[in-house]
């Protein structure tokens, strides 16, 4: 699938540990009401791993065939394959950059980045879009930075002023106008859609 910015507007991340209800019934309402990419992220507490990890990433993936939706994976390079996915989003301590790009040179390339440091050490070039990050307070990751707020990301788009960036981290309908004012292309969202009481209205308020 060809990368295109307006995919990162109304970007969902989920995995089974972070659902209420059945994983493919979430995405599917969230498909059918407006996200615009989606990130399957089976990590942390309550994860599954293996055979179940496999058979749920493609669950996941025949709904965001159907609906035409980017799907991406959380760090797992062994998973792209088999899942056929369309990319790939890589924190600063997971797989290299240089060696899935070189890999897979189509790929949809995602990296998260928190500070300078990060900036610095990183090869910008090789991603398609950055996630900045955690925008605010969150608490869907247990080993979460300190939030950089939405400074961070007008610094980005000072710095990069054609790089696609995404806003993550504690977003939700009430700040999201913050990240975006701030040089977002779009917001990525864990809890505020997987406990989101009406999908329809939180994906529309995004």
């Amino acid at each position: 699938m060809k990368f295109d910015r307006n995919q990162l507007r109304k970007y969902f991340v989920m995995g089974s540990q972070d659902c209420v209800r059945a994983p493919g019934m979430m995405l599917e309402d969230a498909a059918r009401n407006g996200i615009t990419a989606f990130q399957f992220r089976e990590k942390g507490p309550g994860a599954v791993f293996g055979g179940d990890k496999w058979r749920l990433g493609q669950r996941l993936r025949d709904i965001c065939g159907r609906h035409g939706i980017p799907f991406i994976i959380n760090d797992d390079v062994e998973l792209i394959e088999p899942l056929q996915a369309d990319g790939i989003h890589l924190g600063q301590g997971d797989t290299d950059i240089a060696r899935v790009r070189e890999a897979y040179p189509d790929l949809i390339i995602g990296l998260s980045v928190s500070n300078i440091e990060e900036l610095e050490a990183s090869p910008i070039e090789l991603a398609d879009y950055l996630g900045a990050g955690p925008v605010y307070r969150t608490f869907t990751k247990v080993d979460a930075k300190p939030p950089v707020g939405p400074g961070w990301i007008a610094y980005l788009r000072e710095r990069y002023p054609e790089k696609p960036i995404v806003g993550i981290g504690g977003i939700n309908p009430d700040n999201a106008k913050e990240v975006m004012d701030a040089g977002a292309d779009g917001v990525a969202v864990i809890s505020a859609l997987t406990r989101s009481r009406n999908l329809k209205e939180t994906i529309g308020q995004l």
